[in-house]
């Protein structure tokens, strides 16, 4: 039998054990005395339990346990290291099946809808930018990214060295992955609303059903595994399918529309070629806890400190202006010109732009601090060098160089940008208000590199809440924040233009400003304040609250005798305001070297709505413009309520309908608009008038029956019928009154049922006139059963509002009053 193998006993081990134990526990030397005594005490004088011994037992071994982890996971990293670190140039290429087979497993229900969520906001953003020339307005109206994901990796993978930038400024060889990138889906499902341009008027709807993306990917981790760097080697193939259609069709395929899909395909590589093709890197992050927070915005410090080994043969884009000598020795005088060089910085941040002040000299410094506002959770921040000659007019461009930055999950910031030799610097700041001090080289250039100091204020998050140095504020003390009110909540946005600093005089030196502020389709407009540069108005201008992410839009002028000139623009966003509180914000002009704005944010709600609704009749309309060739039209109204949209029946070719229907809304005061149109089965609807109807001053339970006129036409009147219930006022209805709404309901629904039969008749025999007659009946029905189902849920949270406000009553009412209630 063979005897089992005795560990053997190591001193070194257990005296490196004790080491670490003290390091960890500096307190340990004065407790262990303390639990002897108390051992002694117990053991010699009064036994009462095992316990002392026992606890240490304990003890000693969760910190052995602990010791040995902290080992394991040392060596672990060292194994890792020595892997990434490896000084061979390219490894041999390694299969990954395994990592599509993985891929495949989490792409429906996780990748699949993150992905969509996320590149959906920045296509939005990129449309509102950058359009074809044949469409006026376009709009996202899907967008799916299908069930089949890209190929990783197809004919293997290899790690390479590159350079990154560590602590010390020095290059560090570390690993990075290149795989293949091969996407072949026909299933997506992308749909773009396009108003067309003249000559081909009218509306279209684009549908992007396959796409074809092909290139060579790098993965790059940084910043110790936090987060890594991903782009292409170059720009990838590209091919995008398209096809359009009017209405609900998509039939014809997409050279019926000439170049949309040329268009989309520079469009894409564009965006490509900009943000994600070397040397420009994408950041994806890895944090350790996800607050679940998203950014909108925020405020950003950027100082612009000094500038090294600044040489004009060697700067992009700069002059050969080589001042040659004559002298014996041949020397050229080309570095003692550099000594009387004269440069400044202009810092972009989107549209926004901030200039330093000129020094002279190859190393200048300038100290230039800078207050910028983001728009989103990521940006870029460029610095353009620019040479100023005196005896010339314009400046001379030499080179630049960028700094991305992007929100990290656990309120960090994260901040990258191309080093020397396409290497790496990244600086990551786990707080606001963390200074980070980044040397970035000057892109294309033989020398020159820029140092400047990065600080983030805050970060503004979508439910009310923002991130700033020593200060947050709980997402729960937001309860009426943006993310919880729908678009047209009926608050009020109160801005208050307090100041203005710095802004632009005109050539004469003079400056005669004011503002100009747009929410919405709403213009407002302060008084000129005469000859300053840093005015004061104090004046306050109230607005509807809009959701959708919509700006407030700020244009400053100068007043001028022919003609006042713009001195600077900028937009705010208004998400995230909380009730209660007054935001202040310095906002800098954009499109401008200079000048800032200080606003006063704040949000009330809207006295005038109460917890009831909205009944709107819509009882006929008459002397409508003829749409048609036959000279009637097919009408219905399409009613729009803050973001709620509801319509009514078609009246076939008539030019005076009776709708008689009738519509409800919750009172949150939002405006209520009526567009008439008349309805094409094929063809794209035509608009025959529109109108609002105004409710909120009425008098609570009192019908206003109106005629209003149509806007837009030549003619046409509506008939409507508009109250504000309010249910604290009316008298409870009886039960046999009338039917309840869920019972209404029912009754939709079965008559649903039946038009489902007639439609299925229309079909087999080819009637297309019935066939659109019956689809109209039933999607006005299928609005007024949504009507019923709102008004049931409505009249349900009224209830148990009533039953609370009578409970608290019933708590605070005297005793003596319960005890004779509840005695009768």
């Amino acid at each position: 039998m063979v005897g089992r193998k005795r560990r053997v006993f190591n001193v070194s081990e257990a005296i490196e054990f004790l080491n670490q134990l003290l390091v960890d526990n500096p307190l340990l030397p004065f407790l262990i005395p303390v639990v002897l005594v108390v051992w002694a005490v117990e053991r010699w004088i009064f036994s009462l339990s095992n316990w002392v011994p026992l606890v240490v037992a304990v003890w000693a071994t969760i910190q052995y346990g602990s010791y040995q982890r902290r080992v394991l996971v040392e060596d672990l990293n060292k194994k890792w290291k020595q892997v990434i670190v490896n000084k061979s140039p390219i490894t041999p290429i390694e299969h990954c099946e395994w990592l599509n087979k993985l891929l495949m497993e989490i792409w429906p229900n996780y990748l699949n809808p993150k992905l969509s969520l996320r590149f959906s906001s920045i296509v939005e953003k990129r449309l509102k930018h950058r359009k074809s020339g044949l469409i006026e307005k376009i709009e996202l109206q899907e967008f799916l990214l299908g069930s089949s994901p890209p190929v990783l990796g197809l004919h293997g993978t290899q790690w390479s060295a590159t350079g990154i930038q560590n602590k010390q400024m020095k290059i560090e060889k570390k690993k990075i992955m290149r795989l293949g990138f091969d996407w072949d889906t026909t299933d997506l499902s992308i749909m773009l609303l396009a108003k067309l341009a003249k000559p081909l008027l009218g509306t279209a709807r684009i549908v992007i059903n396959s796409l074809h993306i092909k290139g060579d990917l790098l993965l790059m981790p940084i910043l110790d595994g936090r987060a890594f760097l991903y782009s292409f080697i170059s720009t990838p193939e590209v091919r995008i399918g398209v096809a359009f259609g009017s209405g609900g069709s998509q039939s014809l395929p997409a050279t019926e529309l000439p170049g949309v899909s040329s268009w989309l395909v520079k469009l894409f590589t564009d965006t490509l070629a900009r943000t994600m093709v070397e040397p420009r890197r994408r950041c994806y992050s890895l944090p350790a806890v996800d607050l679940r927070k998203k950014a909108v915005g925020g405020v950003v410090y950027v100082t612009v400190i000094s500038a090294s080994k600044l040489s004009r043969s060697s700067l992009k884009g700069s002059p050969l202006r080589r001042q040659q000598s004559c002298s014996i020795d041949g020397t050229s005088e080309e570095h003692l010109d550099d000594k009387y060089l004269q440069t400044f910085v202009e810092v972009e941040l989107g549209e926004l732009t901030r200039r330093t002040d000129v020094r002279v000299g190859s190393s200048p410094r300038w100290d230039s601090l800078f207050n910028m506002i983001l728009h989103e959770d990521t940006g870029t921040l460029r610095f353009h060098l620019y040479e100023s000659t005196p005896s010339n007019v314009k400046y001379d461009y030499l080179a630049s160089c960028e700094i991305k930055m992007k929100y990290v999950a656990d309120d960090s910031t994260t901040f990258w940008a191309i080093g020397s030799e396409s290497s790496v610097i990244a600086k990551h700041a786990e707080f606001c208000g963390k200074e980070v001090e980044m040397v970035v080289p000057f892109e294309g250039a033989n020398s020159g590199e820029l140092m400047v100091r990065l600080v983030v204020k805050e970060w503004q998050f979508t439910d009310g809440s923002h991130s700033s140095n020593n200060f947050r504020v709980s997402p729960q003390q937001s309860l009426y924040g943006s993310s919880n009110f729908p678009s047209g909540t009926g608050r009020k946005i109160n801005i208050t233009v307090v100041e203005g600093k710095d802004l632009i005089a005109n050539k004469s030196g003079r400056c005669d400003p004011y503002v100009k502020l747009q929410y919405g389709k709403v213009p407002q407009r302060t008084r000129t304040f005469p000859h300053a540069s840093n005015p004061t108005w104090n004046q306050k201008f109230e607005f509807d609250e809009i959701g959708g992410g919509e700006y407030l839009k700020i244009k400053c002028f100068n007043e001028e005798t022919f003609g006042d000139d713009n001195i600077g623009n900028a937009r705010v966003s208004l998400e995230g305001l909380v009730e209660g509180s007054i935001r202040d914000v310095w906002v800098p002009l954009e499109k401008v070297n200079t000048g800032e704005l200080r606003l006063l944010l704040e949000v009330v709600a809207n006295a005038g709505s109460g917890n009831g609704w909205v009944e709107l009749v819509l009882v006929e309309a008459r002397d409508l413009i003829a749409a048609d060739l036959r000279g009637t039209s097919d009408p219905y109204v399409r009613v729009q309520y803050g973001s709620l949209k509801k319509r009514t029946k078609v009246m076939f070719k008539t030019l005076n309908p009776q709708w008689n229907q009738t519509l409800e809304f919750p009172d949150d005061g939002s405006p209520l608009e009526l567009h008439v149109k008349d309805h094409n089965a094929l063809l794209p609807t035509s608009s025959i008038g529109d109108c609002v109807v105004e409710y909120q001053r009425l008098p609570p339970n009192q019908m206003a029956d109106k005629w209003i006129p149509l806007q837009g036409v030549k003619r046409g009147e509506i008939h409507v019928q508009i109250t504000r219930k309010i249910p604290e006022i009316q008298r409870g209805p009886s039960l046999e009154s009338e039917p309840s709404s869920l019972l209404k309901a029912h009754q939709v629904s079965s008559q649903m049922k039946q038009m489902m039969n007639k439609l299925e008749t229309q079909i087999e025999d080819g009637n297309l006139e019935g066939l659109s007659a019956v689809v109209s009946e039933l999607e006005s029905l299928q609005d007024t059963q949504e009507e019923y189902m709102v008004q049931l849920e409505t009249e349900q949270m009224l209830l148990l509002n009533k039953i609370t406000e009578l409970g608290q009553e019933f708590f605070n009412s005297p005793p003596s009053l319960r005890r004779r209630s509840s005695h009768d």
